[in-house]
């Protein structure tokens, strides 16, 4: 039986508070020295911090962690407009501030390493190093992004078991990585008042011609100051692993790794794994930052 998330955050002293961050009041949970050097966790599409539970003990040992829910997402105030790229960097760039962060470690599984890019590209001065988790923001699938549409507005509109199952089975690798437990903490938030208008908004990013305003550029990707691990797996629905190795060669300092018997969440399905490679390239030395 797999360790329930509250039971694996257990382990560690952790704090779960709400921060206003201009209109959004944000939920974020925080691990780990207060004076360590920052780690922010960042979630994918229609995700919330619980994606990251399995991993926050082992970062916490060595790392000031906050993970939170973006925009629209999870407990964080829901949206009523459409959320572009910018919204999520402004929302970070805010949350960064409120939390008396000036540089930090990002760390994004699919829109999160999405954001992350285009954080860094726009901040630079304000990253350490990147942590791309089966990132999105280079690619726009037609049939890809079909499915992210229609599993996750149908689990939002109907919020059943069924239908929260099939959304989240369609992250993984092994369908009995979904246990019930996430199954309820996903529910449950699907099920708030306003969700399903909200997950509408979120969901504009699949659209192709919203999407493509907001992909990652090549001159993104070379901004990148101080290096990324990018990580694909052998089972990710999202696309193939060529596309993360093309991500890698275009980021200076840019590293590739595949995580085997994992689909879009390895930091859950393979997590020994993912926070053995995290922690080992968070571990090196930074790279100076390109000159300008």
């Amino acid at each position: 039986m797999d360790t329930p998330v509250w039971v694996a955050l257990g382990a560690v002293a952790h704090t779960v508070d709400y921060v206003q961050v201009g209109p959004w009041r944000t939920r974020v949970l925080q691990a780990g020295p207060r004076d360590g050097e920052p780690l922010v966790l960042m979630a994918g599409t229609g995700g919330h911090l619980e994606a990251y539970a399995h991993n926050v003990p082992a970062l916490a040992a060595r790392y000031r962690v906050v993970a939170y829910d973006y925009p629209g997402h999870g407990w964080t105030t829901l949206a009523t407009a459409d959320l572009e790229l910018d919204a999520y960097v402004a929302h970070l760039a805010g949350l960064l501030d409120t939390l008396g962060i000036g540089r930090a470690h990002l760390n994004g599984e699919s829109l999160g390493g999405w954001v992350a890019v285009k954080f860094a590209a726009a901040h630079p001065a304000r990253v350490r190093r990147l942590v791309l988790n089966t990132p999105g923001g280079t690619m726009a699938r037609a049939d890809v992004m079909e499915r992210i549409r229609t599993l996750s507005q149908a689990a939002a509109d109907d919020p059943t078991p069924a239908r929260i199952r099939a959304r989240l089975e369609w992250l993984m690798a092994d369908p009995a990585s979904v246990t019930d437990e996430l199954v309820a903490i996903r529910r449950a938030i699907y099920a708030r008042p306003g969700f399903a208008r909200s997950m509408r908004h979120i969901l504009c990013l699949q659209d192709p011609d919203v999407r493509r305003r907001n992909l990652v550029t090549d001159d993104e990707l070379a901004a990148v100051p101080h290096g990324a691990l990018v990580i694909w797996t052998s089972d990710d629905p999202s696309g193939p692993a060529g596309a993360g190795m093309q991500m890698a060669e275009r980021i200076p300092g840019g590293r590739f790794e595949l995580i085997e018997g994992a689909g879009h969440w390895p930091q859950w399905e393979q997590r020994t794994r993912f926070n053995d490679l995290v922690l080992g390239f968070l571990a090196e030395a930074e790279l100076p930052a390109p000159r300008t």
